[in-house]
């Protein structure tokens, strides 16, 4: 088995081969085995088919996911290997990822107002409790590649795991990374110590000799203005950081991150933080 692993979740919609198609690219340059993982919903259980019936659907689904895998490793020539189990999807999911130590999920979703199976709180908690980055996918339409990321920078210590996130995938794909930092008041103690972030992190990159620049934005909605400015240099994908608490919840996803999930037409990779013990660590320190 490969090394690296990227688990791709597929219901056979189009969106889901859509998610397919674009992990070709990021399996080869990364030396990664795919695995394709069908979960047959309990949640569409029927009580009133039989055992024998039941069976022969499961056996329907792996033929047609081993069909789809050998058309996969013809088409884009790398290792497949297919998975069906039955159960919650989201914890098929995070269940066949920890097990095989993924290094991505690449999956697709039809965004907050569209197909059941891969939004609301299935994509969510795949998202929040996911051992490895999620890259989502909307959008129908995608260059092959990723020529363009586009890092939102805000003040949390975890953006440090977000930028060596950025720079691995620079090298591997000879990207150019757009920083940005959405200013959404006047507060002359905000504005200064995002300024100073986002030049900091711009010499860092450069410092590691990827190519990038940086843009300064007001605006009061966050995730309208890097979808927007997404738009505008033609992103091939966002990044974002699902956020650690520690009260009630376990996990959370900030609702800036949320929208930008749900609304972006351009892939969305959502890196959860490490578990830290210094919840005192500078975020200026990489």
């Amino acid at each position: 088995m490969a090394k690296n692993r990227i688990l791709v979740p597929i219901d056979f919609s189009d969106q889901s081969f859509i998610a397919l198609e674009q992990s070709y690219n990021l399996s080869r340059l990364t030396n990664a085995e795919l695995f394709l993982l069908h979960v047959i919903d309990e949640a569409f259980h029927m009580p009133f088919i039989g055992a024998k019936e039941d069976k022969s659907m499961e056996k329907k689904v792996q033929k047609a996911m081993e069909r789809l895998a050998d058309e996969t490793s013809s088409k884009a020539g790398i290792e497949v290997q297919v998975m069906v189990s039955k159960g919650k999807i989201y914890e098929e999911i995070q269940k066949a990822a920890k097990k095989l130590k993924c290094s991505f999920i690449i999956m697709g979703t039809a965004g907050s107002t569209g197909l059941k199976r891969f939004i609301g709180s299935n994509a969510l908690r795949v998202i929040r409790e996911s051992p490895c980055p999620v890259i989502t996918i909307k959008g129908k339409k995608h260059r092959s590649g990723c020529k363009d990321i586009v890092l939102p920078l805000d003040l949390q210590k975890e953006t440090k795991e977000k930028v060596s996130k950025a720079i691995e995938l620079s090298k591997l794909f000879g990207s150019t990374i757009h920083l940005i930092t959405i200013l959404p008041n006047d507060d002359e103690f905000i504005v200064n110590k995002l300024t100073r972030q986002l030049q900091q992190v711009r010499e860092f990159l450069e410092e590691h000799k990827v190519p990038c620049d940086s843009e300064l934005i007001e605006g009061d909605d966050i995730a309208e203005e890097v979808v927007k400015y997404s738009k505008k240099v033609k992103a091939d994908l966002i990044m974002v950081m699902t956020q650690q608490e520690m009260d009630w919840t376990d996990m959370f996803i900030s609702p800036a991150a949320q929208t930008i999930i749900n609304s972006s037409d351009i892939p969305v990779l959502s890196i959860r933080p490490m578990e830290r013990k210094d919840t005192t660590a500078s975020v200026y320190q990489y």
